[in-house]
């Protein structure tokens, strides 16, 4: 007698057009998708403060062994006289306080002294005019004798790595390179985050990430409450 056999149950499978038929495809594109994408930030802010990272890297070396590091100071001299009618015109200014200097004066220093004098604030009393005239690496000062019309400029270079410390900390570097470091640091904040997120992506098949950035994290922390005080 022929026995029946039932006939095999097929399992289901999702349809092209069933839910959950993409899901998966779907997900390693947006995977894929979102570390190019970190990928893209990474690079561009990388190479965007490249060269701060350097510069700010070897000047914190430098400004750390600042004192082992000998500077030769250099200083530049400079005295002239002003013309009568000249320096009869300051005298009817008879300013008290802060002001720029005339553009005259501007003129006459550029062309005697070869000074090119912007609009700095110079200070203003009755018997001469006194300009500070900071700088990167240095420092200078312009003076002017109302009674005699002397003028007198110094300026003292302390070397190009002063100048470099001085980059680093931001000191007498004008509007401009403050906006370059706003700049900078935003790009490596950037550059971090971004590194960190690619770093989680790649954590599942790299064991020794975790423990790497929380070495990097642990050891300044230590060193700060251990040594610091």
């Amino acid at each position: 007698m022929p026995t029946y056999a039932p006939p095999q149950l097929q399992q289901s499978q999702p349809g092209p057009h069933q839910p959950g038929a993409n899901t998966a495809p779907d997900k390693r594109k947006r995977s894929a998708s979102w570390l190019k994408t970190l990928h893209q930030w990474h690079w561009i802010s990388s190479a965007i403060c490249l060269f701060g990272m350097l510069l700010f890297a070897i000047t914190g070396i430098t400004l750390n062994h600042s004192g082992a590091i000998e500077a030769k100071p250099s200083t530049d001299s400079r005295i002239a006289t002003l013309s009568p009618a000249l320096l009869d015109e300051l005298k009817t200014r008879q300013l008290d306080g802060e002001a720029p200097l005339p553009a005259s004066l501007r003129s006459w220093l550029q062309r005697e002294l070869r000074l090119r004098i912007g609009s700095d604030q110079a200070e203003w009393s009755q018997d001469e005019i006194y300009l500070p005239l900071p700088k990167p690496g240095g420092d200078a000062w312009l003076r002017l004798d109302l009674a005699s019309g002397e003028v007198e400029y110094e300026l003292t270079d302390r070397g190009w790595v002063a100048w470099a410390n001085d980059l680093h900390k931001g000191r007498n570097t004008g509007t401009a390179w403050s906006w370059f470091i706003d700049v900078f640091a935003v790009a490596c904040v950037v550059f971090s985050i971004t590194g960190l997120l690619i770093l989680q992506v790649h954590a599942a098949n790299r064991p020794a990430v975790w423990p790497t950035v929380g070495l990097g994290v642990l050891i300044p922390v230590l060193i700060a409450l251990l040594f610091i005080h």
